[in-house]
């Protein structure tokens, strides 16, 4: 490598490959520092100890959004060899009492399912799933230069299906549409996923978004794991000259190797605290100032068995919404933002072995769940989620061989971008569905030349969709190197 790189990426998570990859695509020169001793960032499988040959996904576990974005449709993962399985079921919410609302990716059969409040979910998703690219090129897009295209694309009809819907379901209005407890409770479970107030245009948007993709594309689970998208991504930026060093953290600048551009999958006040001295003013109080959202406390269970769910339709799903009515979830989404510790929290709980059943070790199978606190919560998390499972799947306790839990506190111990426990790396509010972390001309630029921000904390958000680190390379291609074009991100022959 010569002295002075192209470009050096701080951070091996999905958006951190997915700018080294299209940098590399383009035949820079690029070096990846990740301070962890494995690459993947959220989007990792481990062996954690629990028991032998059993690995568990350290954070996300179900990717709609690794088959969905532009990033990851040209990237194409299915053609590299990653097994995408989807469900029948894509989520599940049970309820007191046996019953339980079930998301399959039919939308028919889902609304067979809803009785008298069927049609109005059908009339709530069936134009969205229409033209689910559109949206999703819509949702995902650069929220500079980029969205005059995208909302071009999407046409001004389906713009403004989805502004109804947001106006509604984000606002007091959400209970309109519905007259049974099942059909809100299923939306508002999606809806939880934006870890904030219910309800709320933020948390309503999401909502329209993975709840599309649910019957677009379904709710796929990576056989073999998450890490089976990272090593992929990895797999292409090596072969296309990439470099990756672990055990690299960066806490200055002055611990970076000399390049033309820099790249960092971090949190916004990481990024200050790195490039602070050299930052102008207003752009480190900005990024500073990023207020955290609520938190994650997970928990990784081993179970001897299946989950013995009150309804077994529940069991179908790769992902269950735990936490009850849809006033229930509201009530505990207002308490993890108020900084109140909830005895009935949000839970969101993934079952991998329902769609790829190579996960099942010796008859042992690993599964996970997180719950809705206080941001910083230092509570140990596996009592209160048992808890949360028990409620909706009697026996459950019976079933758990090892259970770890990570207060929210720790999590950052498992990914340095997780402060606090806060997954979205900021709170995901109303500016932020416009443009985060601040409002800037573009706001991948660290205020610095050649310095960007390419991680979740940034326009366009949280997910495993590559979008942010493909928006931030293309930045640093046009303003560092005078390339305009976009590389090809398909497999070589």
């Amino acid at each position: 490598m010569s002295e002075v790189t192209d470009a050096v990426v701080v951070g091996s998570g999905p958006n951190g490959l997915a700018a080294a990859v299209t940098l590399a695509r383009a035949g820079l020169e690029v070096l990846v520092l990740e301070a962890a001793e494995t690459p993947g960032g959220g989007a990792r499988t481990l062996d954690l100890g629990l028991a032998p040959g059993l690995v568990h996904d350290i954070c996300s576990a179900v990717h709609p959004l690794a088959v969905a974005s532009p990033f990851f449709r040209a990237f194409d993962l299915a053609a590299r060899g990653v097994d995408l399985v989807v469900p029948e079921v894509s989520y599940a919410q049970p309820l007191e009492g046996g019953r339980a609302g079930i998301a399959y990716t039919s939308l028919e059969r889902t609304a067979e399912g809803l009785g008298a409040d069927g049609a109005a979910w059908v009339d709530l998703f069936a134009p969205l799933v229409e033209g689910w690219r559109e949206l999703i090129d819509l949702a995902l897009g650069d929220r500079t230069s980029g969205m005059g295209s995208a909302l071009a694309a999407a046409g001004p009809r389906a713009v403004l299906e989805v502004v109804a819907r947001l106006l509604e379901q984000g606002s007091p209005a959400w209970n309109r549409r519905f007259s049974g407890e099942v059909a809100p409770a299923l939306i508002t479970g999606v809806a939880g996923h934006a870890i904030g107030r219910l309800p709320s245009p933020v948390a309503a948007g999401g909502m329209l978004m993975l709840g599309t993709l649910a019957h677009a594309v379904g709710w796929p689970i990576p056989v073999g794991g998450s890490g089976a998208i990272s090593a992929a991504m990895l797999d292409d930026l090596q072969a296309h000259g990439g470099r990756l060093e672990l055990g690299s953290p960066v806490q200055h600048w002055r611990d970076l190797p000399r390049a033309r551009a820099y790249l960092f999958d971090t949190s916004a006040p990481g990024l200050a605290q790195i490039w602070g001295d050299r930052m102008p003013r207003r752009v480190r109080s900005a990024l500073s100032g990023v207020r955290p959202g609520p938190a994650a406390a997970k928990v990784d269970f081993v179970l001897s068995g299946p989950v013995p769910w009150a309804n077994p339709e529940v069991g179908l799903a790769g992902t269950v919404h735990l936490g009850g009515t849809r006033a229930e979830m509201a009530a505990s989404e207002a308490d993890a933002v108020a900084g109140r510790l909830s005895d009935n929290p949000l839970v969101l709980f993934s079952d991998p072995t329902v769609a790829d059943p190579s996960r099942v070790v010796g008859g042992l199978r690993p599964v996970w769940a997180y719950a809705h606190v206080p941001n910083g919560c230092t509570v140990d998390p596996v009592e209160l989620i048992t808890r949360q499972i028990e409620r909706y799947a009697p026996g459950f306790r019976d079933a758990v061989v090892h259970a770890q839990g990570i207060p929210a506190s720790e999590l950052a111990n498992h990914n340095e971008n997780y402060l606090g426990g806060d997954i979205a790396l900021g709170a995901l509010t109303t500016f932020s569905m416009v443009q985060r972390p601040r409002w800037a001309i573009d706001p991948y630029s660290a205020g610095i030349p050649g310095v960007y921000l390419c991680s979740s904390a940034a326009s366009p958000g949280p997910g495993v969709h590559g979008m942010v680190g493909w928006w931030a390379a293309r930045r640093a291609l046009r303003d560092r190197f005078g390339r305009t074009g976009v590389p090809d991100l398909a497999l070589s022959p």
